[in-house]
């Protein structure tokens, strides 16, 4: 693979990745909710989704992933359950400067990572970038095992690069709200924002 498809490989990925859709939406929510290293572990959720996606591609997979419908169809309907959920959660939840760290503690990285996952793994979004654009832009045909590793380093790099900036001003927002009216509004716009994403996903086909 030549370094002009690297780059043009790069540039789509980081626009299809800075456009707001489901997966940052949740990230966004999970930040303003629960801080910067539970929606980081959740950001590598979504990096490994996004992975599997390119895994799969590259392997041949594609046309098995569209013959196995229905298998997608679980996972979108498991996030968008899951999605909402969160939102039901925030909302309910009251959160509280007392109650902030008790919240960060019940968030582990195992099941933030899972949460981001699935969220990938259920969002449209990514499965037309991987599906469909991806073998358009790359030569799938020629590609190496070397190929592959440096493709995976660019996926990686460049989703971090993209979404840790999304979750960092979140989570810094959220420590200057510090008011119990603050906290309602913020606890509010997550669980909305959880909704939302739930809502996107399950309005796509």
């Amino acid at each position: 693979m030549t370094l002009a498809g690297f780059l043009a490989y790069s540039a789509a990925l980081a626009v299809a990745a800075a456009i707001p859709g489901p997966g940052v939406t949740a990230l966004v929510a999970r930040a303003l909710g629960s801080g910067f290293r539970s929606s980081l572990a959740m950001s590598l959720g979504l990096v490994l989704g996004d992975l599997t996606y390119l895994t799969a591609v590259v392997l041949g997979l594609a046309l098995v992933a569209q013959s196995f419908g229905m298998v997608f169809l679980v996972i979108k309907w498991l996030g968008v359950l899951y999605l909402a959920y969160l939102g039901w959660c925030f909302w309910t939840a009251g959160i509280t400067p007392e109650t902030i760290e008790a919240r960060r503690g019940r968030d582990g990285f195992l099941p933030s990572v899972l949460a981001g996952l699935t969220v990938t793994l259920g969002n449209p979004k990514t499965m037309i970038f991987y599906l469909a654009i991806t073998p358009t832009i790359v030569d799938l045909k020629s590609l190496t095992f070397a190929d592959y590793g440096i493709l995976a380093a660019i996926t990686a790099c460049v989703l971090l690069v993209v979404l840790v900036p999304y979750l960092a001003l979140a989570a810094k927002a959220r420590w200057f709200l510090r008011s119990p009216r603050a906290l309602k509004v913020l606890n509010r716009t997550a669980a909305g924002f959880m909704v939302g994403a739930a809502a996107a996903i399950a309005a796509r086909p």
